[in-house]
């Protein structure tokens, strides 16, 4: 396949009114990724490396959500909604300058796979002109019906038009499509709008290239495949088959995921074998985590590596940055953004390590925090290896804390620490013996007094 060139021919122009949002309809997300992008997606991974895209409103943002998976894109505006006919020869100056193969994919089918794609393909290059890829759907009812004869699809059937032996099929068509190049033009050319609506119909081609003693064939995908995304409704829906891919996908790689419908992934979180996942689990996009790592239940995790056997949570936070090195440990209610965290550190619980470097084996306190931001910049906060910070401390960066140096419970830490020291910054104790009587006194009067008012 890797030999055949291929044009694949993204329909998206579609103005999605029934999403009732300002964003186009292809770019709101699925686990993070706008719907589009993952077409493209499915398409690059299928040897697509060229496309072109067929846009309507907020075409200068489809296609940057196009670009980011594929470079190769030339844009093609849909000035009018003339039929899906019409849409793919928007796209006439890219389909004329010649490939092996074109596929017809929607932008706003994200869960189209790339096997599926690969599939339709294949076909091309054993010989077919023209490749359907039809699903069965528990219930056909309104759907268009593939008719075969011989191994040969011989026409496409609206089930207003369908006889009722016809309406009996439950081979559908699901609207993909692949041509042979260099059939692709001269099929679609010669679609006529000379039907009720006054429209161009893709699925013309097939009785068209029937005429002509073309090869056309059907290939049958999953209902996954062609789940088109119209409401609000229908992307949750949408998303929801997404992640139970995922997951399975991902246990059967060795991850363990304890309670798998209560665990959320991003389109790119990458999980290698023999981590654990307790329940209730989210991820952000740009996650790594390594074998060997627990993360524990109620755990958010965005833009963040974890390293070998490294433990998060339970409700840990890990932000854009967070980097734990092999054995580390970020408890519960820790919240870690842009920090390294060295080789078996513990930051056991109600901590925040914001803008710093945490050393190997360094143990950093309950209720500790570093005080990153003035109002105006950020600072760094460096914590040497084996250091102990104690319980609800601050440290107010820019500051650093040398190897092996402890830090008093309950100190504010404003100037740097030397290797081997002990550090205290808090204000010293005195104690007023009887004095808590007099207090209780006083304030029982004053209370007394606001009552009597």
């Amino acid at each position: 396949m890797a030999s055949r060139s291929c044009l694949t021919v993204i329909l998206a122009a579609g103005e999605g009114t029934r999403m009732k949002s300002s964003l186009p309809k292809v770019l709101h997300p699925i686990a993070g990724l706008p719907i589009v992008a993952h077409v493209a997606k499915a398409v690059h991974g299928a040897g697509g490396s060229d496309i072109a895209l067929v846009v309507g409103r907020g075409a200068e943002k489809v296609e940057a959500a196009v670009r980011s998976i594929v470079a190769n894109v030339t844009v093609h505006e849909q000035t009018e909604r003339l039929g899906t006919g019409h849409a793919v020869l928007a796209a006439r100056e890219a389909i004329a300058a010649g490939y092996d193969d074109m596929l017809v994919v929607f932008g706003d089918t994200p869960l189209v796979e790339t096997a599926a794609l690969e599939q339709a393909r294949a076909k091309l290059a054993e010989g077919a002109d023209v490749v359907v890829m039809g699903f069965r759907p528990g219930n056909p009812q309104g759907y268009g019906r593939l008719i075969e004869q011989d191994g040969r699809l011989i026409a496409i059937r609206e089930e207003k038009d369908a006889s009722e032996a016809e309406k009996k099929i439950g081979f559908c068509n699901g609207g993909l499509m692949a041509l042979r190049g260099d059939s692709a033009l001269p099929l679609l050319g010669k679609i006529t709008n000379s039907n009720a609506k006054g429209e161009y119909y893709l699925t013309d081609v097939v009785e068209i290239a029937n005429a002509a003693g073309k090869s056309v064939v059907a290939i049958e995908i999953s209902p996954d495949n062609v789940i088109g995304i119209n409401t609000r409704a229908e992307l949750a829906e949408a998303e929801a088959i997404w992640q139970n891919r995922k997951r399975r996908a991902m246990m059967l790689a060795g991850v363990t995921i304890q309670a798998p419908e209560t665990v959320f992934f991003a389109h790119d979180t990458l999980i290698e074998a023999d981590v654990i996942l307790e329940p209730n689990i989210v991820f952000g996009p740009g996650v790594s985590i390594a074998s060997g790592a627990i993360i524990h239940a109620f755990s958010h995790l965005e833009g963040a590596k974890v390293g070998p056997n490294a433990t998060v949570g339970p409700f840990g936070r890990l932000r854009p940055g967070a980097d734990l090195s092999a054995k580390a440990k970020v408890g519960n209610f820790v919240e870690v953004k842009n920090a390294k965290i060295g080789v078996g550190a513990k930051i056991s619980h109600l901590t925040y390590i914001g803008d710093a470097t945490v050393g190997a084996d360094a143990n950093v306190g309950a209720g500790t925090i570093t005080c990153n931001y003035d109002g105006y910049n950020k600072a760094l906060t460096e914590i040497g290896a084996n250091v102990f910070v104690g319980s609800n401390s601050s440290l107010v960066a820019p500051v650093s804390i040398g190897d092996n140096a402890y830090i008093a419970s309950g100190s504010v830490i404003t100037a740097n620490v030397p290797a081997d020291a002990l550090a205290f910054g808090r204000a010293r104790q005195e104690i007023k013996e009887g004095r808590a009587v007099q207090l209780r006194a006083r304030y029982a009067a004053q209370k007394l007094a606001k009552k009597a008012d």
